[in-house]
């Protein structure tokens, strides 16, 4: 489950997707997102003329471990629903969830681009900026369930003379100077508009700086330090052996150079070994990876 998305796909014994369809996420409306669920997985498995599948969902948020309700979400229609509970009797079945980014790291530390690494850490930069992290091939949701919520930390290091980062936009979850306000694909098109662009999306910010408009191209160098300052302050904590990028933004080549060179002045460290990857599988990595929520057998 994406802010625009809803994806389903069935994937074979080795790990091969063998059906898939998409639809709109209906991100106002609860019940319709349920259903938007159910119609997805009847047809995926009608694609393969088999059912009742194992089903796996990767969803923004996260289970409260005292509630068991979604919390977190930035769909956050979902927020405080029993989406469990409801999602199972849809489909009148165990579910297994997790989170998008959860879901996204799992998949690329299992066949993806951070196969055979021990220690990964998974960004999506769509619609919201989620991170996960799987140590040993294993997803690490942590004590309190929120294991990667890197989205909701504020920005690090603030540039006293950036009027944009002191104190800080404030985010959908009510706090001031999360990351996600600044490094989503929404946060990308907002700094363009506010540092006095038009109201474009994301992804032509992108366009317009491969085209070299100045504007655009100063929007993503600032992004582009933002992003180091970022993912310097994850290897500080986690000295991950590879971070995997997911989501639209994942797909910008010019990241992968730029961003390395940059988080050197931030990383406390004399050398740095972390290699920042490109989800090998795309923007079905998070789809797969919640597929890898049921072993195979």
């Amino acid at each position: 489950m994406g802010g625009t998305k809803i994806e389903a796909v069935v994937m074979d014994h080795a790990s091969q997707i063998v059906a898939r369809q998409r639809r709109p996420t209906p991100r106002d409306d609860y019940t319709r997102i349920l259903d938007t669920i159910a119609e997805l997985v009847g047809a995926v498995e009608a694609d393969v003329t088999a059912g009742p599948l194992p089903v796996g969902i990767g969803t923004p948020g996260s289970l409260s471990p005292a509630t068991g309700r979604l919390r977190n979400s930035n769909t956050v229609v979902m927020n405080g629903q029993p989406f469990v509970a409801d999602i199972q009797s849809r489909l009148d079945r165990e579910v297994r969830i997790a989170n998008d980014a959860n879901c996204l790291t799992l998949s690329e530390a299992s066949d993806g681009a951070a196969a055979g690494c021990g220690v990964v850490f998974g960004v999506i930069l769509g619609t919201g900026c989620g991170g996960g992290v799987v140590v040993d091939g294993r997803l690490r949701a942590g004590a309190n369930g929120v294991g990667g919520e890197w989205g909701h930390n504020p920005l690090p290091w603030p540039d006293p003379a950036d009027a944009q980062e002191s104190p800080g936009h404030v985010c959908w979850c009510g706090r001031r100077g999360c990351m996600e306000t600044y490094l989503s694909g929404t946060g990308l098109a907002l700094e363009y508009q506010r540092s006095g662009g038009s109201e474009i999306t994301g992804q032509q910010v992108i366009e317009r700086a491969e085209a070299g408009e100045a504007h655009a191209l100063a929007v993503r160098e600032r992004y582009a330090h933002r992003l180091a300052r970022g993912l310097a302050s994850i290897i500080n904590l986690l000295d991950p052996d590879a971070i995997v990028l997911g989501g639209g933004l994942s797909n910008v080549d010019w990241l992968y150079a730029r961003v390395p060179e940059l988080w050197q002045q931030w990383v406390f460290s004399d050398v740095i070994h972390t290699r920042l990857l490109r989800a090998r599988h795309g923007d079905s990595s998070g789809v797969r990876g919640a597929a890898w929520l049921w072993p195979s057998t």
